[in-house]
């Protein structure tokens, strides 16, 4: 079985993104149980406060998970890439459930039971924590239960932002096109659900009503769990930005990966440089805020992007302008654009070969006489970019059927394999052009500006670590249009290690050791 054989090949690497999901659903479930249970019981006991406490939980609820973990990027404290801002996001989702059980969980309990107690001269706290809590802690448990289940899911989102985990694996799979590699981490998270579901089922069983047990003391070992894994918590939250060296990240696409890789590779070999690897974050402002926010050093941006979707500046198609524009406002807002890696990654719209060959289709401007029966489909990026979708549309009289879909872009690529769309804008040195027999259109109207690739880094790390100047002279005008496609077409189509593939390039250019 090819799933098995990818695990086995990859097993130290599974491994440590298995533990890391378990570690991120643990951990935000323990902080939504000790924050949603003593807001459970103040809801219950305030209905007043209640109220707003459950309709803001219920908002938060509401919000899509990847939104909310970009809304939570800027931040200070609390927000950022990696775990940190995972964390967050994935409490918040967990608190709706936990409060919503609590308070029915004590609303559950008879009304005689509490005179019983107040009777015997209990007071309130007592009351609560011999009498109510245990009494609904069945309930809770069932809250608690949903709360590590949707947890599983949600947390496999969080590799967007840097977290890890086995999102990672699905959103490498994604972008590779390999259903082996997105099973290697759909199936795991699917049966640490199920796993999660089964346990605190037995759980909530066990404390279901009728049963004899101590309940005090089960719940005193479970606040203290709580407690020990909260504190665990606070030390991990913080634990990333104090382990020093540069912070490397990439975009959520094969040819970032390698890219960051080579970045990272190459700035170890500088010697004496720990690097932080978050590679396969979300888009280009995920990258851009975490670098506003200090939570990266440095990555791989492509300098047509940067102008009109970072910069918001209007489309230059002079390369050297277009490099001297967006040198000058990263060198505004503290970071240093470095030498162009050598290779140009334009927009690529592409169709299907024999769909082109039928209809002779060779340049873009070609296309316009047939479109008005196509369905083209496109990442959310480029239907927002300046050099994006509307742009394209008004040069080149491009009428479709329908308005465009908008898709992952990496999905895209299959899309139109498979025939369910008929044009996509996908990136040139893409190597799944070359696996899916599709065809690039010429941009025979000189729409796109040009899209150098070249590292960005801010400038305090610059000067904090001046060996960098080297490395990045080395890496300057190293990697053609047909390597890159070459590198991209091994990790793709061949299915290499992207580490293994950097690992090559860094010591074909740099040497051995």
């Amino acid at each position: 079985m090819k799933l098995l054989e990818f695990l086995i090949a990859n097993k130290t690497e599974f491994l440590a993104a298995l533990l890391r999901h378990i570690l991120l659903v643990l951990t935000s479930t323990s902080i939504a149980v000790a924050i949603g249970v003593p807001l459970g019981v103040l809801s219950f006991r305030r209905p007043r406060l209640g109220a707003p406490l459950i309709a803001m939980a219920n908002i938060v609820q509401a919000i899509p998970s990847l939104a909310l973990f970009g809304f939570l990027i800027p931040l200070p404290f609390i927000g950022g890439i990696g775990a940190r801002g995972a964390l967050i996001a994935l409490t918040l989702y967990s608190l709706l459930p936990i409060i919503r059980t609590t308070v029915s969980g004590l609303a559950s309990i008879d009304p005689s039971v509490r005179e019983a107690g107040v009777a015997m001269g209990m007071r309130p706290r007592e009351l609560l924590r011999q009498v109510e809590l245990p009494l609904a802690l069945p309930s809770i448990l069932g809250g608690i239960r949903v709360a590590a289940v949707t947890g599983v899911g949600t947390a496999t989102i969080a590799a967007a932002i840097g977290a890890g985990g086995l999102g990672e694996y699905i959103f490498r799979g994604v972008a590779m096109v390999s259903n082996v590699v997105i099973l290697a981490g759909a199936v795991p998270a699917a049966l640490l659900a199920l796993i999660a579901d089964f346990g605190l089922g037995l759980l909530e069983k066990t404390f279901s009503p009728g049963r004899e047990r101590s309940r005090s003391a089960t719940a005193y070992v479970g606040l203290g769990l709580a407690a020990a894994i909260l504190l665990l918590a606070v030390g991990w939250i913080y634990f990333e930005r104090s382990l020093g060296g540069i912070r490397v990240g990439s975009k959520n696409f094969t040819e970032q990966v390698i890219l960051g890789e080579i970045l990272a590779q190459s700035i170890e070999r500088a010697g004496g440089i720990n690097v932080e690897r978050r590679l396969n974050l979300g888009g280009t402002l995920v990258c851009e805020r975490a670098m506003l926010s200090g939570d990266l050093d440095a990555y791989v941006e492509y300098t047509g992007t940067a102008l009109t979707a970072v910069f918001k500046q209007e489309i230059v198609r002079d390369p050297e302008e277009v490099n001297k524009r967006v040198a000058a406002s990263y060198r505004a807002t503290g970071r240093a654009l470095q030498a162009p890696l050598g290779f140009n990654n334009t927009f690529a719209i592409l169709v299907r070969k024999r769909e082109a060959e039928r209809l002779g289709l060779h340049r873009i401007s070609d296309v316009s006489a047939v479109v008005s029966t196509w369905t083209a489909a496109f990442g959310p990026e480029f239907l927002d970019r300046e050099d994006g979708f509307r742009g394209l549309a008004n040069v080149y009289h491009l009428q479709f059927r329908q308005p465009p879909r908008a898709m992952d872009l990496s999905l895209t690529y299959r899309a139109l394999a498979d025939g369910q769309v008929d044009l996509i804008a996908g990136d040139a040195t893409n190597g799944l052009i070359e696996k899916l027999d599709l065809l690039m259109l010429e941009d025979d109207r000189h729409y796109f500006p040009p899209y150098f690739a070249a590292p960005v880094i801010r400038e305090e790390t610059l000067r904090k670590y001046p060996q960098l100047a080297a490395v990045f002279e080395r890496l300057g005008g190293s990697i053609n249009d047909a390597e890159m496609r070459k590198m991209n077409y091994e990790a793709d189509v061949e299915g290499k290690d992207v580490v293994a593939i950097a690992r090559s390039f860094v010591e074909r250019r740099f040497g051995g050791r």
